[in-house]
């Protein structure tokens, strides 16, 4: 899942050097963090936070073909 999230953050922004996700994991549910360079965070998150929210929507079809819990938390 933190490669997903890696390789469509990276093709998204101007700075994809500046992208870092890390993983937070738990029991039932695992939690990314994903930081870019500021000038870029209007990109990942899109207008009106479509991008972040199409991001968000991949990420738990892929998580749950492997009954796992995924949530994507966009670090400023």
């Amino acid at each position: 899942m933190r490669d997903l999230i890696d390789y469509i953050a990276r093709a998204l922004v101007d700075n994809p050097e500046m992208v870092q996700v890390s993983e937070v994991e738990g029991n039932q549910t695992s939690v990314l963090e994903l930081k870019v360079a500021k000038e870029d965070l209007g990109k990942v998150i899109g207008k009106q936070g479509r991008t972040a929210r199409a991001m968000r929507t991949i990420l738990s079809a892929a998580s749950a073909k492997i009954k796992k819990r995924t949530v994507l938390e966009i670090i400023e």
